[in-house]
This record gives structure tokens, C-alpha cells and sequence, in this order.
């Protein structure tokens, strides 16, 4: 791609939901149009209920615009049909939510690798990979432990490699410091910070922490729906 073409391009993209009581509609999102550039990093917040989460929704594909469009890398991501979208996100987007949600019966290291099974069985190229990115934060002694010998801000960071084992251009943290104590959180916003230059992937983070916020390299701020 070329350096002046955003990896990410939303155009007019609005969000309504009905609602049953009164047969009107819910508008969440309104004329959202923005780019994001590959490689940086933004914040986006706002008061619960302003949105964010529908918009990160959208841009991974796990939701669709009323209205609108949605350009991932060239690509028109309303074009594709439901099993293009998934192939998409399991290899170009990665996911980080407020729940880790690992699986509390695998080990770490397994728990890293399951977004690759869905290509087949992980090859030794890939699990030295997640090794790396382990040991990269801070967790290499930890390959064998399940999530509940770990502590909360380690359980997120193994979630934050599950999210890069396929090397994603986009990854998508929705409020990823929320549930942690100030500490971690604040070691987990410089860790995001220091990966999205590493492995030189953008980065997009829904959140309510003005401090994470002040930590990437733009901010949007979402209000009734809208950029303002």
C-alpha cells in the first residue's frame, strides 16, 4: 500500500438500531467519516453511551454500518460475505476487550496460539514467534501457567500476544486497561505503546482512561454519535 493511502478509510458511516416500543430507531453512530494511517496509534473516547464500542465493532467487522462505508486496506469490507469477513479478522485485525477472555484449562502459550488453529496446526516458526512475544512482555517464564496462577495485568498481556500472533495490520482495544489496577494499567498502556511501533501495527483504543488516551498519538473524541 502506498504510504499517502490510509489503511483504514470510514465515509459517512451511521448506526441505527429500532426501537420496539415506540417502531423509531436508536441513532448511535452519525456521518462518522475518518482515516486512520497504518502504523499509528489513536485514541477514541467519550461518555458510555457515545458509541465507541459500536464503532470499534464496525471497523472489525463483528458489526455492520446502516449507512456508509467502510475501506480496510484497499478493500470495501460491506463487499464481503460473512465467511471473507472472518478469514479477515482472524488474519488481519486483532482483538483486545476488557475480559481477557482466555481459556482457564490452557496453558499461556496455548492460550496464544489458538487464533492460528483456524489455520491449522501451528508451525514451529509460529510458536517460537509467540515464545518471543512472551518473553517480550514479560511473561516468558509463565509459558506453562494457566490464567488462574496469573494476575489480572498478566492475563491481559497474554491476551494482547493472542491479538498479534497473526501479525494483524489493525488491532482494536476495547477499553484494554478498564478491569486492571492503576499500575498495571498504566504498564499495559506503555506496553500497547511500545508494540505498535515494534511490530509496526495500527492501533485503535476505545477507552474511558484519559491517561491511556494521553499515551497514543491522536485522540477522537465521540459525543452523541458523533466526531467532535
Amino acid at each position: 500500500m502506498a504510504d499517502d493511502v490510509p489503511l483504514l478509510q470510514l465515509t459517512d458511516v451511521t448506526r441505527k438500531f429500532p426501537v420496539a416500543e415506540n417502531d423509531g430507531e436508536l441513532v448511535v453512530l452519525q456521518d462518522i467519516s475518518v482515516e486512520f494511517s497504518a502504523g499509528e496509534s489513536v485514541a477514541i473516547i467519550g461518555p458510555s453511551g457515545s458509541g465507541k464500542s459500536t464503532l470499534l465493532n464496525i471497523i472489525g467487522t463483528l458489526d455492520e454500518p446502516t449507512s456508509g462505508t467502510v475501506v480496510f486496506d484497499g478493500q470495501n469490507l460491506g463487499s464481503l460475505n460473512e465467511d471473507e469477513q472472518a478469514i479477515l479478522r482472524n488474519r488481519e485485525i486483532g482483538f483486545i476487550f476488557q475480559s481477557h477472555h482466555l481459556l482457564p484449562q490452557c496453558t499461556v502459550i496455548e492460550n496464544v496460539l489458538v487464533p492460528v488453529l483456524a489455520n491449522g496446526e501451528p508451525t514451529a516458526a509460529i510458536e517460537e514467534h509467540a515464545r518471543k512475544l512472551l518473553g517480550r512482555v514479560g511473561l516468558g517464564k509463565r509459558l506453562a501457567h494457566r490464567p488462574g496462577q496469573l494476575s489480572g495485568g498478566e492475563c491481559q498481556r497474554v491476551a494482547v500476544v493472542r491479538s498479534l500472533i497473526n501479525q494483524p495490520k489493525l488491532l482494536l482495544a476495547d477499553e484494554p486497561t478498564g478491569a486492571l489496577d492503576r499500575a498495571s494499567a498504566e504498564n499495559l498502556g506503555q506496553l500497547l505503546v511500545e508494540l505498535n511501533k515494534e511490530e509496526k501495527v495500527t492501533l485503535i483504543a476505545v477507552t474511558h482512561s484519559l491517561e491511556l488516551a494521553g499515551q497514543l498519538g491522536r485522540t477522537l473524541e465521540l459525543k452523541n454519535g458523533r466526531l467532535v
